[in-house]
């Protein structure tokens, strides 16, 4: 499967644990075959990601790994520009790009990877959360401005 490396990605950011991301896109990908007649003509990787994106949430509730956002998170939190500071982000290391990442909720979480690291649209991100595109061009940009914030600490010095 063309999309196995991207599965892989959103598995990965998304569980914290390379060994259970594996496990998981075994599992989607063998669901995705299972299920290949269903499909019809639409983005193959948006779907395969979707299904990936369902199974690790699956997993996670299950394993009581599930934290939900809370309201603050999702309706508080300043929304940050279209993108990140550019500068900021290419004075911040990588590790703290990751770290700040990982901090992020699983609802921006996810949205920041599948839109700034797979490059997914807001109408498929949209069909794939279940949440109105409006609602998703929100996530994303509180995200982003949740990212710009934990940069900025790292940027000057606030945060090892």
């Amino acid at each position: 499967m063309p999309h196995v490396d991207a599965a892989y990605n959103l598995a990965r950011w998304l569980l914290h644990n390379s060994t259970d991301a594996e496990d998981i896109v075994q599992e989607s990908c063998l669901r995705a075959f299972a299920a290949m007649g269903t499909f019809t003509d639409g983005d193959a990787r948006a779907w395969l990601l979707k299904i990936v994106r369902n199974t690790c949430f699956t997993w996670m509730r299950k394993k009581g790994r599930w934290v939900e956002a809370t309201e603050h998170e999702l309706e508080e939190i300043p929304a940050g520009g279209d993108e990140p500071d550019a500068a900021l982000l290419r004075s911040a290391n990588v590790e703290s790009v990751r770290s700040a990442i990982q901090r992020l909720a699983p609802e921006f979480r996810e949205l920041i990877v599948l839109r700034e690291m797979e490059g997914l649209s807001y109408k498929d991100l949209a069909e794939m959360t279940g949440v109105p595109i409006g609602t998703v061009m929100s996530r994303l940009s509180r995200a982003r401005g949740r990212l710009a914030h934990d940069l900025a600490g790292f940027a000057i010095g606030e945060k090892s």
